[in-house]
Formats: structure tokens, C-alpha cells, sequence
């Protein structure tokens, strides 16, 4: 490296730690300020010649009620953390010019709208690429470094009658799906389209248009087309048909008629060329009818369309970012299994499936170029890091960890030991789970214990760093929680299993959890709690409803009566495929045989009920009918609204208020020791 860059990355260094080894300290218990403490580590992307790694860095400031994404780069072989962007202002999706000479990324300046921008790595001030008037939504590369593919919004129109202080215009709907959390409702037509935009000219030429909205796409290798995604059915909203399309980068004029490569009714989605652009490899779901339950798979197609080859059926696992090697005999691609993430790779004839980088943690994006393979991976007792693998073409790979965002904040404080465990539920089947246990845990006392449930339900628990679970293991409780049927990494059967059945197997299955913690010895029978947030907090009403084994629950942005969320919450088409439409036939009655609410007179455990105010996902009212059911039936339950909140809680006052009074209603009646919330 030369002097004058050497000296402008050093000066790049704001305060970040290295990887290597931190001096020994007393260590504290976690508490819920920690969550600040710690770091997300983004997508890990390497340059060209292999030798530096950019990703993000997240962090939430309570101070601020914000939270911050930075681009930072790594070297490959190690040592100090870069970090590129501003603090104090976010930036995201880094990349690099195919000449390695610019890092790029995404972010908006001064009120503006989100452009792309771009440091030179000899030094200087960031500068951005673009100027769209609209911003833009993502960017990528040409192979030649001389255009951006981009993905732009249709802009606003603008009524330029519109007279000072004029209330806002009222919302006209005509669309099957007409809202979504943390949007609201979906009007007009504006669409997401492609663009590509000339650097040396300045040109932006739009590519894609009609009444569709299209993914970023990728360049074939010879950068003369684009592979996208879009469902371009008669009635999106009806549907997941999302199909692989291509088009040309070199049209003078917009098309709504590309390519069309795939015909598969289910979605297709991820497309990745091929290194002689003849092929392409992407994700695919076979079974539409089965909605979330359905595992996808990998498939490879030509590039002109024809009949696709997959090739994981057999697996029986979901797939995910697949891309081919650079000398096209392997696709390699992300396989989620049983609680853990691998990042595995087969013949493009389907043969010869290996996974080279396994082991009990999950691993996540990834990324190569000039010989170094980097990915982040997240364990049990560590948050996301980048690291890279040595020997990955040989198959049998070695992670080296490159960054340690989190050294600080692990430094300091206790980390609880999480313990795989395997059992069986009452019918037999075989679930699987993790036990937290509380950092001063004696073997052979029993503690008071809580089951946390997760949301999805087509979701798992896996080898990733749990805060909460950190939390409430730091306050004296075991904590189980428990991948039961719907969760996705065991096979399709398992996940389809909770079809029109919510409730049942998945009761049996976390009741077996909690009843393997009592068996070993580490749970007090007589001190249960229960909890989650999503179909976590679905579940629970669930629970509540058919034991009294729990002295308290807390129940998060959770469903009770199924029929009032009809037209009401974003869900349309899946309750329409699972359940069928209410008015017909006796569908009515599979609304209604599954709604925690038909039962609510069985509940009697004290029950803190909370959600966002404009959650759309799981609208509020869910929750104010279970909490008026109880607070009637004299019931002891509180109900807590975040105000201006979706369903996932942002504000960062309102996720301490929220973690405070975790622990404060688990105290009271779990623990029998009540503490102070604010």
C-alpha cells in the first residue's frame, strides 16, 4: 500500500477494536441498556483483487431515539476496522467498481433522497453517482465499470393547485392487496422499475415499465442483459408467481414485454448467471398451494428459457442465495438445517451435494472475489462477524474471524450459556430447542423458567446470539425455547404440519419443552412463564388458553380472533389459502375452531398484552379484544400500545420500555419479586 493511502485509511480508524485479543475484565451481568452496546454486521462484499472486505456496521442510539449504518472495510488478512462513512449519518449496500478503485454505497445527504455515492480508495472526500429525483432503491455494477443498473419508484404526481395548509388526500383503494405494515395503504400506480444509468454521460435510461413492479436485477457477464424478478400475472396481488425475466441493457426505450425464462406458478426468485451467461441458477418454490409452509429449492434453467432442472428435492431443506462458482462447476448457496445456517454447494447436474462450511452457528451472506471468501456468522455466545474461509474450494473449509465489532461489549459482560437440546413431543416426534441458563447456574437447583416462543410461525430459532434471552438468563431465569412443527428448517411435512391446525402440534411440542427442562432438573415447576411476540405471542394465547401451568405470559402483537382480521391486516391471500373464504361453504369454521378467542374463558394467567399502534401485520385490535376479554372476566392483564408503532417496535425508548417490563411482569408473578418499571 502507498503512503498516501495507508495514511488515509489510518485516519479512516474511528475508535474500533481489532479482532485480536482484549485485556481481561471484570465481567457484569447483561442489562437492558446492553442492547446498545451491541453491533449488527452487515453482508460482508469483496473487492475485485481480494483484498479488503465492505460491509455495514448498525447501531441504536437511545440518546438519539435512532438508529445508524455505517460502510466499513476490512483488510483480508486481518487487523483494524475501517470505518468509511460519516458517523452519525447511515449509509448502506457497499460495493465495488469492478476496477476496485471506487467503494460505492447508498445513502441520502442533507434531506435529499437516497443515491448512490461513491470514495475513491486513493483518498478524498464521498461524492455521489446519481441524482434521480425520486432516489433510488438499489444499484449494481455493470461487469465493465461504466453503468449502474438501478431500480427507481414512478415519482409522485404533484398538484401544483394545491392550496397552502390543505388537508391530506383522502386514499382511494382499488387494488386486491391495499396495505401493508409500514406502509399503510397501497394506492395509485406507482411502480418500481429498471434503469441503467451511463457514468461517462450521465444518461439514466429506463429499461422496464408497465403496471408491475420489477427486483433489482443482475448482469449477464458480457453485461448485455439483465435477469430480474417480477410477478407480471394478471392480478399480483392474487398470487406469488414471481417468475426469472430478462431484457435488454441496451434498449433505446422502455419494454413491458421481456424475456420471460421461468413458467413455474410458484415464485421464483434470486437469479444468478452463469460464468459463460448460458445458464442460470436461482431459488424456486414448487408448491404454491402450500404458502409459507413450502420448502424452496434450487434450479438451474437456461438463460433462453426451457425446462428447469432442480436440483435439491431430496433435501428437503430451504434454499437460499445461490451463485455459481467462477469456473461454473459448483452452485453454491445458503441451507438452513435444524437451527443451524451452512453455506453448501452442488453440481449444476445435482450431484455431488457438499457443505463446506457447517458447524453449529448460522452462517449468512457471503460473498468472493480474488481468491479470499468471506461471510458473516452469527453463534450462540457472539453476534455477526465477518470472517473468512480458507480452503473453501477444496471442501473442507476453515473460518478465520476478521472483525470484532462486538469484543468490546462481550469484554464486559456475562454471556450465558445456551445448550442445544433435542426431545420428543407427545406423539413422538422429535423437536428441537435451546436452553439458556442464568450465568451463576448450579446444576441440580431449579429455577424459575420461561418458554419463549417464536414468531413466524415458518420461522426457527438457531446458533445466533439471543439478547433477550441473554437478558432474562442474567436475571436469574432459564429460558427454553423451542423449534416446534411450522418451524422451517426440518422439511416441508414438518413445517405443513401446522396447516389449519394453529395451536395443536405446536402446543404439544413447546409443552415438551418446557416439560424436558423440568425432567433435567433445571426448571421449577411451580415458576413458569410464558412469552413471544408475532405468532410467538399467537402461540401464547394458544397456551394460555389451555393450561393453567403458567403463573404469567406476556403476549406481543399477537392474532385472537382470525375472522375480524379479514380485510383488515395484510394477510389476505394466505388466510384465503389456508383457511378459505369466510363466507363460503364452512370455511367459517376453520376461522373459528382456531381462534384463541372462542376459548378465552379457559384462560386465568395473569397476562400483559402489548402491540404497535399502527401495526398492519398484526393490527392492535387483536390485542384490545383479548385484553378486554380478560380485564371483563377479572383477569389480571395490562395492555400496552406504542404509539405511531408497525409491528416491529423501532423507537428506542420504546424497546427498554418494552424489555423493563418483561422483566417486570415475569418478576411479579413468575419470580414472586417485583421490581420498579418506569
Amino acid at each position: 500500500m502507498n503512503t498516501r493511502l495507508a495514511t488515509f485509511w489510518a485516519m479512516a480508524v474511528l475508535g474500533l477494536t481489532s479482532a485480536g485479543a482484549i485485556e481481561a475484565q471484570e465481567r457484569r451481568p447483561i442489562e437492558i441498556e446492553d442492547l446498545f452496546e451491541m453491533r449488527s454486521v452487515g453482508a460482508p462484499v469483496v473487492s475485485p483483487d481480494g483484498e479488503w472486505i465492505a460491509y455495514t456496521v448498525s447501531r441504536t442510539s437511545l440518546e438519539d431515539e435512532r438508529s445508524y449504518t455505517r460502510v466499513y472495510m476490512t483488510s483480508a488478512e486481518g487487523g483494524d476496522a475501517i470505518g468509511l462513512t460519516l458517523e452519525g449519518q447511515s449509509a448502506g449496500s457497499p460495493g465495488w467498481s469492478p476496477d476496485g478503485r471506487y467503494i460505492t454505497f447508498t445513502a441520502s445527504r442533507d434531506g435529499g433522497e437516497t443515491q448512490v455515492w461513491a470514495l475513491d480508495r486513493r483518498g478524498g472526500e464521498g461524492f455521489p453517482l446519481t441524482d434521480v429525483e425520486q432516489g433510488i432503491s438499489g444499484y449494481r455494477w455493470s461487469p465493465d465499470g461504466t453503468r449502474l443498473l438501478l431500480t427507481i419508484r414512478d415519482p409522485e404526481e404533484e398538484d401544483e393547485d394545491e392550496k397552502p395548509n390543505a388537508p391530506q388526500e383522502p386514499w382511494v383503494i382499488d387494488r386486491l392487496q391495499f396495505k401493508r405494515d409500514n406502509a399503510g395503504y397501497l394506492t395509485g400506480d406507482r411502480r418500481t422499475h429498471l434503469y441503467v444509468y451511463d457514468l461517462e454521460s450521465e444518461e439514466l435510461r429506463q429499461l422496464t415499465t408497465g403496471r408491475w413492479d420489477e427486483s433489482l436485477g443482475v448482469w449477464s457477464p458480457d453485461g448485455e442483459r439483465i435477469a430480474f424478478v417480477s410477478n407480471r400475472t394478471d392480478e399480483p396481488d392474487a398470487n406469488a408467481n414471481s417468475d426469472i425475466w430478462t431484457v435488454s441493457a441496451d434498449l433505446a426505450e422502455p419494454t413491458d414485454s421481456p424475456t420471460r425464462v421461468t413458467t413455474n406458478p410458484g415464485s421464483d426468485g434470486s437469479p444468478e448467471w452463469s460464468p459463460d451467461g448460458r445458464w442460470i441458477t436461482y431459488e424456486t418454490g414448487i408448491r404454491p398451494d402450500l404458502i409459507w409452509y413450502a420448502t424452496t429449492h434450487l434450479a438451474v434453467i437456461s438463460a433462453d428459457g426451457g425446462e428447469a432442472r432442480l436440483l435439491t428435492t431430496e433435501l428437503d431443506r430451504n434454499v437460499s442465495d445461490p451463485r455459481f462458482s467462477p469456473d461454473g462447476q459448483w452452485i453454491w448457496f445458503r441451507l438452513e438445517d435444524s437451527g443451524e445456517d451452512h453455506l453448501a454447494r452442488i453440481r449444476p447436474d445435482g450431484t455431488s451435494l457438499q457443505r463446506p462450511v457447517e458447524g453449529a452457528f448460522s452462517a449468512g451472506s457471503y460473498d468472493w472475489a480474488g481468491g479470499t471468501f468471506a461471510v458473516s456468522v452469527d453463534h450462540l455466545d457472539r453476534p455477526d462477524e465477518i470472517y473468512r474461509v480458507n480452503g473453501a474450494d477444496d471442501g473442507s473449509a476453515e473460518l478465520v474471524r476478521l472483525t470484532g465489532h462486538n469484543d468490546d461489549f462481550l469484554a464486559r459482560v456475562q454471556v450465558a450459556e445456551t445448550r442445544n437440546v433435542q426431545f420428543r413431543s407427545s406423539d413422538g416426534t422429535e423437536v428441537e430447542g435451546f436452553v439458556t441458563f442464568p450465568p451463576d447456574f448450579v446444576e441440580g437447583r431449579q429455577y424459575p423458567t420461561l418458554l419463549r416462543i417464536h414468531g413466524g410461525p415458518v420461522s426457527q430459532y438457531r446458533h445466533s446470539f439471543d439478547f433477550e434471552s441473554q437478558l432474562f438468563a442474567a436475571n436469574g431465569y432459564v429460558v427454553v425455547r423451542t423449534n416446534p412443527r411450522g418451524s422451517s428448517g426440518y422439511g416441508q411435512d414438518f413445517s405443513a404440519a401446522l396447516w389449519a391446525d394453529w395451536g395443536n402440534p405446536d402446543f404439544e411440542d413447546v409443552m415438551a419443552g418446557v416439560d424436558h427442562a423440568i425432567a433435567q432438573g433445571w426448571a421449577d415447576p411451580d415458576r413458569l412463564g410464558v412469552g413471544g411476540w408475532s405468532y410467538g405471542g399467537i402461540l401464547t394465547n394458544y397456551v394460555i388458553t389451555k393450561t393453567t401451568r403458567f403463573k404469567g405470559a406476556i403476549t406481543g402483537a399477537s392474532e385472537v380472533l382470525y375472522i375480524a382480521n379479514y380485510g383488515h391486516d395484510h394477510y389476505q391471500r394466505q388466510w384465503e389459502a389456508e383457511l378459505g373464504l369466510p363466507w363460503e361453504g364452512d370455511n367459517r369454521e376453520n376461522w373459528e375452531r382456531i381462534s384463541p378467542f372462542n376459548r378465552v374463558e379457559y384462560i386465568e394467567t395473569p397476562t400483559l398484552v402489548m402491540g404497535g399502534e399502527h401495526d398492519w401485520n398484526v393490527p392492535i385490535q387483536n390485542s384490545e379484544q383479548l385484553y378486554q376479554a380478560l380485564r371483563r372476566r377479572g383477569v389480571e392483564t395490562q395492555l400496552v400500545v406504542y404509539p405511531d408503532q408497525s409491528h416491529g417496535i423501532r423507537v428506542p425508548s420504546y424497546q427498554v420500555d418494552r424489555l423493563e417490563r418483561y422483566l417486570g411482569w415475569y418478576d411479579r408473578h413468575v419470580r414472586g419479586a417485583e421490581r420498579p418499571v418506569s
